[in-house]
């Protein structure tokens, strides 16, 4: 596929205004888990308390996804990410605040973070479910392939200039600028048009008890949808545990890597993963869930770097190798759920995804949060890495994950261009 054609998405005025929003969000975005993680070390250097704080924000989202689920399949799912991106732009611009002022309290952060998390659970869902309505179906790798290269993209830059500012002037600079790019993303939601629900004005909307069972349905229906969830629902534990609460810990008390370190290193997880997306734009994975879960074992190789050579250098390649990983998974499974899963119910059942995906998080945040405490911390990270690769490769002994296709109708491409997807489908 040429690079033109894989550029086509940006045709359509509703997803190119929609990719407007989404990249101006994230500038601010990529910069906060390096500005709140040493915002709060500072406050309490304790990865008990960095626990607490990213602890409390997942259990939000948690608690309130399968709301936000409904709600996004209910109402314009533009008018939900508006809300949200109001809600979320003030909340970070009260922490902001507290921190450049000396005033931040462990307290403080906690229950902002807190409501941070259950606003993202209308965000999650909504996102997810716009994607399908902007462009063509056929164009749906490709949508969802520039929108993660935006978020990459600005990944390189964000986290590196996140931890210059920690060091410079403060954490709290970067929260106030990703207050500000909420606000902008906002004008850039209210020019996308998405089609009308006329279907659902003309009738009398069922429960919100009869909306999740639909959903639920949906979702327990697709062996592949739920066994990638369970697998997730652990190693997402895993991961929030080494990598938000352990990593930024080995990385204050390491002095060749510290905080300006820490930002550089997750810079160079979103540099991998933007030059994954540049073969991802070129590809197209005829089984993406085969080539995305075997992607995803690759993303224990920082927590094993971590124990065993924590260093800039190897930490950071850890990091790059973990980033073109989650690029192909992400990708993959986004494309998946769109193609396969109906319109009406998108949202519902990513909600239900994101439920599994991420109901141990909580657990694994504040277990990690203890256990650095007692156990070395070098066992915990090689330990954590192996059980991670186990379970990530453990999902493809489901014959409806190795066996998901696409479907959609395409002109057949010659098998030897596309020499990556090949290799994959003989695996």
């Amino acid at each position: 596929m040429r690079l033109r054609e894989s550029l086509g998405a940006l045709g359509d005025r509703r997803f190119a205004w929609y990719f407007t929003a989404r990249t101006v969000s994230t500038a601010g975005s990529v910069m906060v888990p390096v500005a709140l993680a040493f915002a709060v070390l500072h406050v309490d250097s304790s990865a008990g308390a960095l626990a607490q704080v990213l602890g409390v924000r997942t259990l939000a989202l948690v608690v309130f996804l399968l709301v936000g689920g409904v709600v996004a399949d209910r109402f314009s799912r533009i008018v939900v990410l508006q809300v949200s991106h109001v809600l979320t732009g003030l909340s970070q611009a009260v922490a902001a605040t507290l921190i450049i002022s000396g005033h931040a309290t462990l307290t403080q952060l906690t229950v902002i973070e807190g409501i941070n998390g259950a606003v993202s659970a209308f965000t999650m869902p909504a996102m997810m479910g716009i994607v399908p309505l902007v462009v063509e179906r056929r164009r749906l790798q490709e949508a969802n392939a520039l929108l993660s290269f935006s978020r990459s993209g600005l990944g390189i830059v964000g986290p590196a200039v996140a931890g210059l500012l920690v060091v410079g002037v403060g954490p709290g600079w970067a929260l106030a600028a990703d207050a500000v790019t909420y606000a902008v993303a906002i004008i850039a939601l209210a020019q996308v048009r998405l089609p009308s629900r006329a279907e659902e004005a003309r009738g009398r909307r069922p429960s919100m008890l009869s909306e999740l069972r639909e959903g639920w349905g949906e979702f327990v229906s697709r062996q592949w949808l739920w066994v990638i969830v369970v697998a997730f629902g652990i190693t997402n534990a895993i991961h929030v545990g080494v990598i938000g609460v352990i990593g930024p810990l080995v990385a204050k008390t390491t002095p060749a890597i510290g905080e300006a370190g820490w930002g550089l290193i997750l810079s160079a997880e979103a540099l991998g993963t933007v030059l994954m997306t540049l073969v991802m734009l070129q590809l197209r994975f005829r089984h993406p869930l085969r080539a995305g879960m075997i992607a995803a074992s690759l993303i224990c190789v920082p927590m094993a770097v971590l124990g065993l050579a924590p260093a800039m250098i190897p930490v950071a390649i850890g990091f790059f190798v973990a980033g073109a990983a989650v690029e192909i998974f992400g990708v993959g499974w986004s494309t998946a759920l769109q193609e396969h899963v109906p319109i009406e119910v998108l949202s519902r059942v990513s909600s239900y995804d994101a439920l599994g995906s991420f109901v141990a998080m909580p657990i694994g945040t504040f277990l990690y949060g203890w256990l650095a405490t007692s156990i070395d911390l070098t066992d915990l990270l090689v330990i954590s890495a192996v059980v991670y690769v186990v379970i990530a490769l453990s999902a493809l002994l489901s014959p409806s994950v190795r066996n998901l296709g696409r479907v959609v109708d395409e002109p057949d491409e010659p098998e030897s261009s596309d020499p990556i997807e090949a290799s994959l489908d003989r695996a």
